[in-house]
């Protein structure tokens, strides 16, 4: 199954991180993160691989959820052959604060994970980039439900 997905992730606390070699002590303000990614051959596998506490430090996104004040609160996604996540990124990092070459070694864009002080601006933010795209998407619980 192909598809993208956008993590919502809670920071309960500030805290400076290191991500791997991209960032020294980089400062996560508290509040709410979105990371877009993608999974072209694997949508299933990779949502569970960020979501599963034991595994290897390999992708930006990995540093972060590695902390004890992250936590992935959220996930939305499409099903789809078409790869839109730099569109995502894009349209999303309007509505937020990109936090610079985040998840995008492979690409042009800026950022794939954008801060956000709350939560409903997060989410409504991936929404609002979801129906712009004319993309259907699922939450969490359909992914529960029908995916695993």
């Amino acid at each position: 199954m192909k598809g993208c997905y956008c993590l919502i992730i809670s920071m309960k606390k500030s805290e400076k991180l290191s991500i791997g070699n991209l960032h020294q002590d980089y400062n996560f303000k508290k509040g709410w993160y979105v990371y877009i990614g993608s999974a072209m051959n694997s949508l299933v596998p990779r949502i569970k691989r960020h979501l599963s506490d034991d595994k290897k430090m390999h992708w930006h996104i990995d540093y972060l959820l590695d902390n004890e004040n992250s936590e992935i609160r959220d996930v939305l996604l499409n099903i789809s052959d078409k790869k839109i996540e730099c569109d995502l990124a894009s349209i999303i990092a309007k509505d937020g604060e990109g936090i610079p070459k985040f998840g995008c070694s492979d690409c042009n864009c800026n950022s794939h994970l954008i801060y956000f002080k709350r939560k409903r601006d997060a989410v409504n933010s991936v929404r609002s980039a979801y129906d712009e795209l004319n993309m259907e998407y699922y939450n969490f619980n359909y992914f529960k439900k029908n995916l695993r």
